[in-house]
């Protein structure tokens, strides 16, 4: 299906950190120490990055955040307004340091991360409010909002989205905390395979439900997706759909009346850093372009596919013409 003219932009609410990268042979385990590997440094946060994969595809994009007064909080802003990302609601945040992430990488292209929040902790409920009036949100517009930033704000975030009539989207990385007052204002939630686990494990304890002890075959991932689409006790449930991430599988979308696989194309991986953003992001575009779920999804899983055929966060995320190549019709 082509785009519709009546298109909106794309409001990313998120993180924003510096990524430093050890590429190895493969993952230390705990208490191990991996020798021979080699360092680099990317821009990156889950924010950033999804808020450049939706710039890459030629769409408006804002971002509502937070840096350091450091020098990395500089060059962060500086890359993405070199996306053409609007960094006017981007805050500086005197005497904080910028976010920072801590990548280790094997030979396959898997990873291990560990954050330091920095100023992204400090992105504010209250600073929600007047950042979308500044930006004039309404509808037709996208919210995308990460967890990597305090969950009271990312409710609020997804709440005034709401109120304003756009579509809001809830990539629940990492999924520790998020209750059902929170799923509830999302529209879309976005999680891999391990945070769907989690967070229908603590729906399940929160309300009483029994839940499966592991999500394996596709049947228990709709399944588990489903009880966070239902109305229970604790509240009403995520509003549209919950697409499962399931890295070089694909995808599996699960609305209320259907579940869909989404399988991906066959590329060769070398670094699965900002794939889900990349997926995040194209996401939101083709909401945007006013594509229906099944289709969006389809080329989410595209462009996440695409990003891991170059090194670095950023660096393979698509353009519009790479993606139009790439997605199946």
């Amino acid at each position: 299906m082509a785009p519709s003219p009546m298109t909106g932009r794309i409001i990313v609410v998120g993180s924003v950190n510096i990524d430093l990268v050890v590429r190895g042979g493969r993952l230390p385990a705990p208490g191990q120490t991996v020798v021979g590997g080699t360092f680099e440094r990317h821009h990156g946060g889950k924010g950033g990055n999804q808020a450049t994969a939706a710039a890459r595809l030629g769409r408006t994009v804002l971002f509502v955040g937070a840096v350091g007064d450091d020098a990395l909080g500089e060059e962060a802003r500086n890359a993405l307004a070199s996306e053409r990302i609007d960094v006017s609601s981007l805050a500086t945040v005197a005497g904080a340091a910028t976010g920072v992430a801590l990548i280790l990488v094997d030979r396959r292209g898997e990873n291990l991360i560990s954050v330091a929040s920095g100023a992204n902790a400090f992105v504010a409920p209250e600073a929600i409010g007047p950042a979308f009036e500044r930006i004039g949100l309404g509808p037709g517009d996208i919210v995308l909002v990460g967890h990597e930033i305090p969950t009271a704000t990312v409710r609020e975030a997804l709440r005034l989205g709401r109120l304003a009539e756009a579509q809001t989207i809830l990539n629940p990385a990492p999924a520790e905390g998020i209750d059902r007052a929170t799923l509830a204002e999302a529209d879309v939630i976005t999680p891999n395979q391990g945070e769907l686990l989690a967070l229908a494990a603590a729906d399940a304890r929160r309300s009483g439900r029994a839940t499966n002890a592991g999500v394996a075959a596709a049947a228990d991932i709709a399944r588990a997706a489903r009880g966070l689409l239902d109305p229970s006790d604790a509240g009403p449930g995520v509003g549209q759909a919950v697409v499962v991430t399931l890295g070089s599988v694909g995808a599996l979308l699960v609305t209320r009346d259907a579940v869909v696989d989404v399988p991906t194309i066959p590329v060769t991986a070398v670094d699965a850093t900002g794939a889900g953003d990349a997926f995040n992001g194209a996401l939101a575009v083709a909401l945007a372009e006013g594509r229906q779920i099944a289709e969006a999804v389809r080329r989410a899983v595209v462009a996440g596919a695409l990003a891991t055929t170059r090194v670095g966060a950023r660096a393979g995320m698509p353009t519009a013409a790479e993606l139009d190549a790439a997605a199946p019709d």
